[in-house]
């Protein structure tokens, strides 16, 4: 209120001020008398001008104050109910709620900061420049240093891990094997690319699963110990038994100088056929162990999946016609382009539909799809879809192990090999199945 009457008054008294100078203009009161109203017109102006911006430099030192981050002026509050005192009264709300909100963001900024730096995880990122912003402890006890200015400084410490955070990106993940005091790191790099307030910047993450692949390996291998065990026992135990027969039966004969009679001939004869059928099963089982553990390196060239699944469908034609098979395919986009060895990606699509085919045998609707398109993450999949009677849960967490089968005919190391593959071209491969609904095999490729 205090504003409005102050400004009618000054404008009150300026138009009273404009009527003596008009009336002592025409008057002719003389020089003196109209110069002075005169005077004090432009005297009146000014301060009618000056009461008028003085709520203006209020607000603009206001917004000048928020501007700068600035909450501590406090503006004074009389409390008689004048304009003046409600926009004061206004202003200090809303700087003591900006304060409030700014002090709320620091703690939860400081609070942030302190959990990523004790993170048992070593994290750290970086801008564009390729200036640290961030580094906690885990990941200095890792690279055992005791900080790092610019991400470059990482090639010293190795430069294959250096390599791998440059050319990394969203959801790209590599094993790197680094030296240390405490000795041999295996390191799991993770990047992620995030962008904030119009920068760029790099969120790395390192792991130290040194532990947990010696647990891996270590399990591995009593696996492998005891599937090579339970497969060579199987057949060496009915050679070496039936070996024994016939080595007394024949010893047998020659103490007692008697011949050996045709049946008994042909007893030896049956004998000795199934001790030679056990040992080929033997040497194909260890030829498909050595085919399992001497997997080529991939030759990388450019791929059409369409002209994949075309060369797929020409390969199994014959099975898929005699057991009524609907193949349906489906690419987005149609041109989509694979970056991998043609021929080990093939036998592993091979080996993925052979077994959707024998999954659908006993379907009444047998359907194998095939499909790849690109995922919200940027990676290519492929999957091959059935609609078998699935695989039940406890045989899925196996089905990779080597020479694990469901199937009574089998060797149980397709799986095994495409994951091998797909491992081999920085990818993985992931399965689901409901029981009754069938199973999706999925190829990821990361690219």
């Amino acid at each position: 209120m205090d504003y409005k009457v102050g400004l009618l008054g000054r404008i009150v008294l300026l138009a009273v001020t404009l009527f003596f100078l008009s009336y002592t203009m025409l008057d002719e009161w003389g020089v003196f008398m109209t110069s002075l109203f005169i005077i004090l017109v432009i005297f009146q102006i000014i301060l009618l001008v000056r009461f008028s911006e003085s709520s203006f430099k209020k607000v603009r030192t206001f917004l000048d104050n928020i501007k700068q981050d600035n909450y501590t002026q406090v503006y004074p509050v009389k409390f008689d109910g004048t304009e003046t005192d409600d926009l004061h009264i206004e202003f200090n709300a809303i700087l003591a709620k900006l304060k409030e909100d700014q002090a709320e963001k620091e703690a939860n900024y400081q609070y942030f900061r302190s959990v990523f730096k004790h993170l048992s995880i070593g994290l750290l990122t970086y801008g564009e420049n390729g200036e640290i912003q961030i580094f906690n402890v885990a990941a200095k006890r890792i690279l055992n240093v005791d900080d790092l200015k610019n991400i470059s400084e990482i090639e010293n410490i190795n430069k294959e891990l250096h390599l791998a955070i440059q050319n990394l990106r969203t959801g790209g993940s590599e094993l790197i094997k680094i030296a240390h005091p405490d000795g041999i790191m295996q390191l799991s790099v993770y990047v992620i690319e995030l962008l904030m307030r119009g920068e760029k910047f790099k969120l790395v993450s390192l792991q130290n699963i040194q532990s947990e692949l010696e647990e891996k390996e270590m399990e591995a291998w009593q696996n492998l110990v005891k599937i090579l065990t339970h497969e060579i026992m199987n057949s060496i135990a009915p050679i070496s038994s039936l070996a024994g027969t016939l080595k007394g039966e024949i010893e047998d004969r020659m103490e007692h100088n008697e011949p050996l009679s045709p049946s008994d001939m042909e007893d030896c004869m049956m004998g000795i056929s199934t001790i030679e059928k056990r040992s080929e099963g033997l040497i194909s089982f260890v030829s498909d162990f050595r085919s399992l553990a001497h997997i080529p390196a991939p030759k990388f060239t450019s791929i059409r999946i369409s002209s994949l699944f075309e060369q797929l469908e020409v390969l199994l034609q014959h099975q898929i016609e005699s057991e009524s098979i609907q193949v349906i395919r489906e690419l987005e986009p149609e041109e989509l382009i694979l970056f991998g060895d043609q021929t080990q990606i093939e036998q592993v699509l091979i080996n993925l539909t052979q077994n959707a085919i024998q999954a659908v045998e006993d379907s009444d609707k047998k359907i194998i799809r095939l499909r790849a398109y690109i995922d919200e993450a940027g990676k290519i999949i492929i999957e091959v879809c059935d609609t078998g009677k699935g695989i039940e849960e406890e045989a899925l967490g196996k089905i990779f192990i080597p020479f694990f089968t469901t199937k009574k005919k089998g060797s149980g190391i397709g799986l095994s090999l495409s994951k091998q593959i797909m491992r081999r071209h920085k990818g993985n491969i992931q399965v689901k199945s409901t029981l009754g609904e069938g199973t999706t095999f999925k190829l990821i490729f990361n690219g």
